[in-house]
C-alpha cells in the first residue's frame, strides 16, 4: 500500500472572488427585478416606509430592489464596478464596508424621509461605496487607496450632487446617508487602525 500526499490547493485570487461576487450581487438584483416585474411589482412595497414598524424591513431589502427595468439599468454598472473595487482589497473588509453601509443609509432614510414615500434602489450602497473608496485613504494613509480616491473623485465627484435635494422622485436622504455610511465604514476600517495600536504596544508609565 502506497500513500501518495495531494498537492495543496492554489488559493482563488483575490480579484477573481471580488468579481464573483460582484457579478453575483447585480444578477440577484436583475433575478429580483425580473421576480418583481412577473408579480405585479408586489416586491416594491418591500422598500423602506418612513417611521412605519413594518417599514423597517425595508432596510434589509431596499437595495436589493428597484421600480422599473429603467431604474436597475442605470445602478448596474456603478453597482459592478464600485462593489468589485470594494471586495478586491479584502472581501472580509468590503463585506463589513457594504453592512455598515447598508445599515446607516437604511436607518437614516427610515428616520428622515418622507412619511408617503417608499425607497428602493441600490443607489444607497453606490454612493457608499464610492465614498468609501474617495476616502478610505486619508485614513490608512495607503498610497495606492489614495490615489484611487483621486481617481474616483475626478471621475465621479459630479455624481455626489445627488446628495442634494431637488430632484423630483429621487431618494437624495437615500444617497445622502449612503455617502455618511461610506465615510463611517473608511473611518471604522481604516488599515492603519491595528497598525497604531500594535506600534504603539504596552504603555510605559513614569513618575514626574
Amino acid at each position: 500500500m502506497t500513500l501518495q500526499q495531494t498537492p495543496p490547493r492554489t488559493p482563488t485570487p483575490t480579484w477573481v472572488r471580488a468579481g464573483l461576487l460582484a457579478l453575483g450581487f447585480v444578477a440577484l438584483l436583475w433575478l429580483l427585478e425580473a421576480i418583481d416585474a412577473a408579480s405585479g411589482n408586489d416586491l416594491d412595497h418591500l422598500g423602506i416606509r418612513p417611521r412605519a414598524g413594518e417599514g423597517l424591513l425595508g432596510v434589509l431589502f431596499a437595495p436589493l430592489l428597484h421600480f422599473g427595468w429603467g431604474h436597475l439599468e442605470s445602478n448596474t454598472i456603478p453597482a459592478l464596478m464600485l462593489a468589485f473595487l470594494v471586495l478586491v482589497s479584502g472581501i472580509g473588509r468590503g463585506l463589513a464596508a457594504t453592512a455598515v453601509i447598508w445599515i446607516v443609509s437604511g436607518l437614516g432614510v427610515w428616520l428622515v424621509s418622507p412619511g408617503n414615500s417608499i425607497t428602493a434602489g441600490a443607489s444607497v450602497l453606490i454612493f457608499g461605496w464610492l465614498v468609501y473608496l474617495m476616502v478610505r485613504g486619508v485614513f490608512s494613509r495607503r498610497i495606492g487607496q489614495i490615489l484611487l480616491g483621486v481617481i474616483l473623485l475626478v471621475g465621479y465627484g459630479g455624481l455626489l450632487l445627488g446628495v442634494l435635494p431637488g430632484q423630483p422622485g429621487v431618494s437624495w436622504q437615500g444617497h445622502l446617508f449612503g455617502a455618511i455610511g461610506g465615510a463611517i465604514a473608511a473611518w471604522l476600517l481604516a488599515d492603519d487602525a491595528e497598525d497604531r495600536t500594535t506600534r504603539r504596544g504596552p504603555q510605559a508609565f513614569s513618575r514626574p
